[in-house]
């Protein structure tokens, strides 16, 4: 059933996360009123799934550019199509065969897209291209619904702490080799972001750490690893996940500032899989007691 009158139709995908998208064609332009019930719905589902449709890559970096500034990753090996905001996941070469080498390991463990820059990922927009029928699916964790299932211990535990975000680490651990140049890790810098943070626009706590965050600032590095792997684990819950098995077309759009995802490993050596992703810049994540 719809969840509620607008310029398209939502239908839920869980009781607590994501909503599907009905009625809309993101490669046609958008008007205000309808981009308005749109990021009212995204800042209320978290996560929007939109079904199959043909999306020219200049139609989604226009509809990322809705949101607001669209991130130019610093891994420029990954930019596709002429437009240097997208970002490319494949494993086929020239000819669309399967190389057998995954593109991006990190994306295989809970994370959240931009936490290594200080102005952190608002929206990821993702649209497959390719698919595969087995694997490669992309799962999804509330972080709001994961602050509130902690005890008042481990909140206490955690309040005011800050973790250290480093995208060479997050790639070098996953990969098993450096896939960075010194320009880039220059570039791409270790930041520090509360562990604990305020959704800027909900007001919502939630918690934000995910693979890129490294240590936490004035923790020994192995108790803040401990810490850091211990609430990765405690922060997923099955009633507070939506797990997408895609098919070709499809378009998912959430919100980083209160989710955490992950791809789901496939065979690249007989399986195919393509897909663009544009992310969103939103703003310095801050902790909530300096929200105040």
């Amino acid at each position: 059933m719809p969840l509620h009158a607008s310029p398209f139709e939502l239908r839920a995908l869980t009781p607590r996360l994501g909503a599907s998208v009905h009625g809309l064609d993101l490669a046609a332009p958008m008007g205000d009123e309808a981009f308005a019930a749109l990021y009212a719905a995204f800042l209320r589902h978290k996560v929007l799934l939109f079904p199959p449709h043909d999306l020219p890559p200049a139609a989604q970096v226009a509809f990322a550019r809705r949101f607001g500034e669209v991130q130019v990753h610093v891994m420029s090996m990954y930019h596709a199509d002429g437009h240097p905001e997208l970002y490319r996941l494949s494993n086929l070469d020239a000819d669309g065969r399967p190389t057998g080498k995954h593109p991006d390991k990190g994306t295989l463990a809970w994370h959240t897209d931009g936490s290594w820059r200080r102005v952190t990922g608002q929206a990821t927009i993702i649209y497959g291209e390719v698919v595969p029928e087995t694997g490669g699916e992309t799962h999804f964790a509330d972080m709001a619904g994961a602050y509130e299932r902690l005890d008042a211990a481990w909140k206490a535990r955690i309040a005011g702490l800050r973790a250290v975000h480093n995208l060479d680490f997050s790639r070098t651990r996953r990969h098993g080799v450096d896939l960075m140049t010194e320009a880039q890790k220059r570039e791409a810098p270790p930041v520090e972001h509360p562990v604990v943070r305020r959704h800027p626009e909900t007001g919502r706590t939630c918690l934000y750490l995910g693979d890129h965050a490294e240590s936490i600032v004035g923790m020994p590095y192995r108790e803040g690893r401990a810490l850091i792997e211990e609430l990765n684990a405690l922060a997923i819950h099955p009633d507070l996940t939506y797990e997408h098995h895609w098919q070709p077309g499809e378009l998912i759009l959430w919100d980083n500032r209160s989710v955490m995802h992950k791809a789901t490993p496939y065979d690249p050596a007989v399986q195919r899989r393509v897909v663009r992703r544009c992310t969103v810049l939103g703003e310095e994540p801050r902790g909530v007691a300096a929200a105040g």
